[in-house]
């Protein structure tokens, strides 16, 4: 603007002393009498050109202005399209754009650090160490010596992937991608850059390679076919792992490309082969079990599922189908069959056995009773011959117990329902009280009763006193010697389930030595004279007819409790 001043200025001078040269000679020519005219004419004459000059330079000046202001508006609205399109560009990549004098070291960045990494416009910073600082410690020597190896030309394009950390110190994997702009000379004085957030590709990247690991890895055949086959009502193979390889014997390339048949045997299961097809046709999931073949044609049977892909737009793309040789499995499920069998035939026999044995030894065993009845009435003044009567007599009895607890035990493994009640606990302990009547009065124990929670249970009348009569002849039976007896019953409600808690402190049992067979049939754990080892078994088998369970804790000299749940 200074120099066309000067230039408008020079030019006017320039213009006037022209002109007054002009005037001068044609003033001479002229001679004009009275100066007065002559001042006049020559001052309009002046003022006319300076006001044509003017005018001639001002309206050029306006033309060249004009196209000058033009040229800034359009460049003013290409500056502002550009513009536009760089924040669409930016919007719908989802990029985060920085642009880097690295001169200045002065770098900024768009709306992307915000959006994408939460931080806000006084968080960010304005150069290069800003950026440097919140990529990972691990990535950053790496990311470095590519970056300034591009910058100094030593590599043609740049791009890299790092962590870059959040403002909630979490990282976010990216790809980075940027260009140089270049001065005349060829150096680098501007760089502008797109950070791409790929967390979720990489989190997909690692799911597929931990995915890839367990199907290479897996022990069952694996075996990725297409959706559908044009010449076969089997899908062509695509990919199979090396348990199928393994489990079939034939080679991935020999398989490759051909139908997916499992049904390759002269006797195919038509059931089997019917679902197949059906699922197939209806592209849903399916599992199949099937005798089918090797390659050196050994016959093993296989069990395998058909699981359908479908792609973004809900198209059947693939089919999936994972498979085990169960060839072993079904030999053992026919043994245990077998063996089912077996022992239901020998559970039967041994019942019908019971019940023989039981019901043959009661007649003989009742005409003993009744004969040494007899011999009471009889005086026998032979002190060893009423020995042995009174052995014999005691031997009878006891056997006679032991036939009627094999009974009870007989009849409680061969009940399937048991009629169960609401049953008052103190009514049946009463009961159970009046029957030990003697036993107690003998003992004398101290009985502590807390029926607080409840005292009642769901349960079978008849099994709850014989358990508890068990319990209780069992404590007043191994009581210890050198203190008083003392018991005590309680009650706990839990969810639906009652608790009876049943304890004592009497000689206890030795848990570490009879853990495994303390419930056992004929196990007897102290020297007792009358102790046949069939109180507890038949306790447990009673609660565990009824649904429940029993649980023991003792220490010897301690004492034991019993806890029943029903």
């Amino acid at each position: 603007m200074k120099s066309k001043t000067n230039q408008i200025i020079s030019i006017f001078i320039l213009f006037s002393i022209f002109m007054a040269i002009i005037w001068h000679k044609f003033s001479n020519k002229l001679n004009f009498e009275n100066p007065y005219y002559y001042n006049l004419i020559k001052d309009v004459i002046f003022i006319l050109f300076i006001g044509l000059l003017f005018r001639y330079i001002l309206s050029k000046n306006d033309k060249r202005n004009n196209t000058i202001l033009e040229k800034i508006k359009s460049n003013t609205n290409e500056i502002k399209e550009s513009n536009e399109k760089y924040d669409i560009v930016s919007k719908a990549t989802s990029d985060t754009i920085w642009d880097w004098k690295i001169q200045e070291d002065a770098i900024t960045w768009n709306k992307g650090i915000k959006t994408i990494f939460g931080y806000t416009e006084d968080q960010v910073g304005n150069n290069s160490a800003w950026w440097f600082d919140k990529i990972h410690p691990e990535d950053s020597i790496k990311m470095s010596i590519k970056l300034y190896s591009f910058i100094e030309q030593k590599s043609e394009k740049w791009q890299d992937q790092y962590r870059f950390r959040c403002a909630d110190n979490t990282y976010k994997y990216v790809l980075d991608r940027g260009f140089l702009l270049k001065d005349k000379e060829g150096r680098a004085y501007r760089m502008i850059g797109a950070i791409q957030d790929i967390t979720k590709q990489k989190e997909e990247e690692q799911n597929l390679k931990l995915l890839e690991t367990v199907v290479t890895q897996t022990k069952d055949a694996v075996v990725i076919t297409k959706s559908d086959s044009e010449n076969s009502p089997f899908p062509n193979i695509i990919y199979v792992n090396d348990a199928f390889c393994t489990m079939t014997g034939y080679k991935s390339k020999k398989v490759l490309t051909k139908p997916f048949n499992p049904f390759n045997t002269e006797h195919p299961d038509l059931n089997e082969y019917e679902k197949f097809s059906k699922a197939i046709a209806e592209k849903r999931e399916c599992q199949i079990e099937t005798l089918t073949r090797k390659k050196n044609k050994e016959e093993y049977w296989v069990r395998f599922s058909m699981i359908p892909i479908y792609n973004a737009d809900n198209q059947l793309s693939h089919w999936i189908s994972i498979q085990k040789d169960v060839t072993e499995e079904r030999k053992q499920e026919k043994e245990k069959e077998q063996l089912i069998r077996e022992l239901t035939q020998n559970n039967k026999d041994l019942k019908q056995f019971s019940y023989i044995t039981s019901h043959n030894l009661r007649a003989p065993l009742s005409n003993l009773i009744g004969l040494l009845n007899l011999i009471e009435d009889i005086i026998i003044t032979d002190s060893e011959l009423l020995e042995i009567i009174n052995g014999f007599k005691k031997s009878t009895h006891l056997l006679n117990e032991t036939i009627n607890d094999l009974v009870k035990i007989i009849v409680i493994k061969d009940k399937i329902s048991i009629q169960k009640e609401i049953v008052s606990i103190n009514e049946v302990l009463e009961h159970v009280f009046s029957q030990l009547h003697f036993q107690i009065e003998q003992s004398k124990p101290t009985l502590r009763l807390n029926f607080e929670s409840t005292d009642t249970v769901y349960t079978n009348k008849a099994y709850l006193e014989s358990i508890l009569m068990n319990l209780l002849t069992n404590s007043i039976k191994y009581k210890s010697e050198s203190k008083k007896l003392k018991i005590s019953i309680s009650t706990k409600k839990v969810n639906n389930k009652t608790m009876i808690k049943f304890k004592d402190n009497g000689i206890g049992i030795d848990l570490k030595r009879n853990s495994d067979h303390i419930f056992g049939l004929y196990q007897r754990f102290h020297d007792y004279p009358d102790s046949k080892g069939l109180g507890l078994y038949l306790v447990k088998s009673q609660i565990e007819s009824l649904g429940g369970s029993i649980t023991v804790e003792s220490k010897v000299n301690k004492g034991v409790q019993f806890t029943l749940t029903f």
